[in-house]
């Protein structure tokens, strides 16, 4: 089972651990694990020295059609994904990315995101991700609690929090480029709350601390 990370104190001790790290986002059909499908899996993989290798961008082929609005919302259109793998072949390969259970994983509201992995994994009798995955949405919270006062609502929100970070979004709503948004976010979280972080000292000690 997939364990979500809320040792907030100790992101930077993982960061900064030679720990591999992988971003994703999954654009679906609806709402629902149980009733939609994944029409696309993005990732990029990452460590505390910058990205590796190549990024990971799949469009998938859904049993069903994808909706009016989610077409509107993704640009993502059923012509596009006809002749796509299916969700089978998409899990393949985004299994092979992320290389292990010790990859630890990156997610803008996460249980949505992991939901649709795992529920697809089981339909396919794969076995459900086993990985430590951070959420970024419940680590913006305790990392700015200062936004839950703001007047407009959905501070936090991933293309939000992309604005107030300056991050450059190409493509919002599209799985590849919201999963570098989100290697970005969390970078920033870290950097911004390096005064509320453990163990630096210990972890100061055998490495030259070098912030992104």
């Amino acid at each position: 089972m997939v364990k979500l990370f809320n040792d907030y104190k100790h992101l930077a001790l993982n960061y900064y651990s030679e720990k591999v790290f992988v971003a994703f986002d999954t654009e679906t059909t609806g709402l629902k694990a149980s009733e939609d499908f994944m029409i696309e899996i993005g990732a990029v993989k990452f460590d505390c020295g910058g990205m590796i290798g190549e990024p990971f961008d799949m469009l998938i082929r859904p049993p069903v059609l994808i909706p009016p609005m989610i077409e509107n919302l993704t640009h993502i259109t059923n012509n596009m994904v006809q002749n796509c793998p299916e969700e089978k072949e998409a899990l393949i390969q985004f299994l092979k990315y992320i290389t292990s259970d010790n990859t630890i994983l990156v997610a803008h509201n996460a249980p949505f995101d992991l939901g649709f992995i795992n529920t697809a994994l089981e339909r396919n009798h794969f076995p459900r991700l086993n990985n430590t995955c951070i959420d970024t949405l419940q680590v913006a919270r305790w990392a700015y609690p200062e936004l839950k006062l703001c007047q407009q609502k959905g501070q936090y929100k991933l293309q939000s929090l992309a604005q107030r970070f300056n991050l450059q979004v190409e493509a919002a709503h599209r799985a590849f480029d919201d999963a570098k948004v989100c290697m970005g976010i969390i970078k920033q979280i870290i950097r911004d709350t390096m005064d509320r972080q453990k163990d630096m000292d210990n972890l100061n000690k055998g490495l030259q601390l070098t912030l992104f």
